[in-house]
């Protein structure tokens, strides 16, 4: 069974980085599980075992158009990966998903619509 810790980002990019960013709209109760998962996250980058979001935007905005929807976290305690899940909207509203290896940096996956005219031309 997949578990999910999901930590969901709308077009924000490096202050996940700098760990500036701190979820505004987080109930009362879970605020300070909030607070942790960014500062345990942010504590993961700084150390090397994650790879910073800005260096997975850096590589999307040079090979693809598109602006940031979402980005999400998650990892699999059963096989103890971490991937973040990053959603682009293209400009012809195509909205495309690619997932990329948190620990490599690596992209396993893209999955989507018309990805083709998303592509920048080298």
């Amino acid at each position: 069974m997949k578990m999910r810790n999901v930590i969901a980002l709308l077009i924000i990019l490096p202050c996940l980085a700098s760990g500036a960013l701190v979820p505004v709209s987080a109930a009362d109760d879970d605020a300070d599980t909030a607070n942790q998962d960014w500062h345990d996250l942010h504590k993961e980058v700084k150390a090397g075992h994650l790879v910073p979001m800005t260096t997975i935007m850096d590589w999307l905005e040079a090979r693809f158009e598109g602006q940031i929807l979402e980005v999400e976290l998650e990892q699999d305690h059963g096989h103890g990966s971490i991937e973040y899940e990053v959603e682009m909207i293209g400009p012809q509203g195509q909205v495309v998903e690619f997932e990329f290896d948190a620990t490599t940096g690596e992209l396993l996956s893209i999955e989507g619509v018309n990805i083709e005219a998303m592509k920048k031309t080298p």
